[in-house]
């Protein structure tokens, strides 16, 4: 569980830095996703090769449909979040996106029968109480039904994402993740192959991020995410991705010279305050049972 929850955390923040990553490159949001996705694949395509994982998902045919509904849903949440982020930026977007784990969370008791206790729902209040407080001031801004919907639906889809990754059982760690990587990229690049092509332009100031953008935060942060989220709870998965947009704020305060408003740093507290006592507050109990580890 440890060990879960710390390659949870770190992939949390390796995608809470791709807002920074993604501004350095002067592409449309499809060819970003597009490019993240290829890069990321052919990464865990080598190494699922050179480490030699023994691949079993033709033995688990249901769980494998689960699977790759899952990759199709984390490339279409990808490709709406991104066009939302255009459309609407990036402040009321993110959270738009995160109302995926408010999904999450509500159908958790129903799908994969977590308690939802009054602890749980007090801290996960809390924590979309920050959310609100950290984009209150997005709300004050005209913006248009088209970025509105992409932002709604990169959350819908992020909810599938997560739900029927979850119901992939027995295929995990390494394999979980280059398949549904893979499964994402093959969505992303049929969706930009009808509407646009694959010809445009790629400057050479644009390489670095983009290779930094497609083999850390998306192919090593793939790997992290989804070897992880099995082995912990859907409500935990839930509170604690809000640890993303957090670390995103943090980064952009420190790197982009961002300035945060007094009502921003409350949000921000109560997000990470909301997450520690969600997880800390009230001990696991024995009716609360996680898959077994894979190694």
């Amino acid at each position: 569980m440890k060990n879960a929850y710390f390659k949870y955390i770190l992939a949390l923040l390796l995608f809470g830095s791709n807002g920074i990553i993604a501004s350095h490159i002067s592409l449309s949001s499809y060819e970003i996703v597009l490019l993240r996705t290829l890069i990321g694949s052919i990464l865990l395509i080598a190494l699922s090769l050179l480490t030699r994982v023994c691949f079993i998902f033709w033995l688990h045919k249901r769980q494998f449909l689960f699977l790759a509904i899952s990759g199709i849903a984390m490339g279409t949440s990808w490709m709406f979040l991104y066009e939302a982020y255009q459309q609407i930026g990036v402040s009321i977007a993110s959270l738009a996106y995160y109302c995926g784990p408010v999904i999450v969370m509500t159908l958790s008791p129903f799908l994969f029968h977590e308690r939802l206790t009054l602890l749980k729902a007090i801290s996960f209040f809390a924590v979309l109480c920050g959310i609100f407080l950290v984009n209150a001031h997005a709300f004050q801004e005209g913006k248009t039904r088209w970025g509105l919907f992409c932002g709604v639906m990169s959350a819908v889809m992020y909810a599938f994402m997560v739900i029927f990754n979850k119901k992939a059982e027995n295929i995990k760690g390494l394999e979980n993740s280059t398949l549904q990587l893979s499964i994402s990229f093959l969505t992303v690049a049929a969706f930009v192959g009808l509407k646009q092509g694959f010809l445009f332009p790629v400057t050479s100031v644009d390489w670095a991020p983009i290779l930094m953008l497609g083999l850390f935060n998306t192919g090593i942060g793939c790997y992290l995410y989804f070897s992880s989220i099995g082995h912990l709870p859907a409500q935990t998965v839930a509170i604690c991705g809000y640890i993303e947009p957090l670390s995103a704020i943090i980064f952009s305060v420190l790197l982009l010279q961002e300035t945060m408003r007094p009502i921003q740093i409350i949000g921000a507290v109560l997000i990470i305050g909301g997450a520690v006592f969600g997880e800390c507050a009230e001990p696991k109990t024995v009716s609360q049972t996680y898959p077994q580890s894979d190694k």
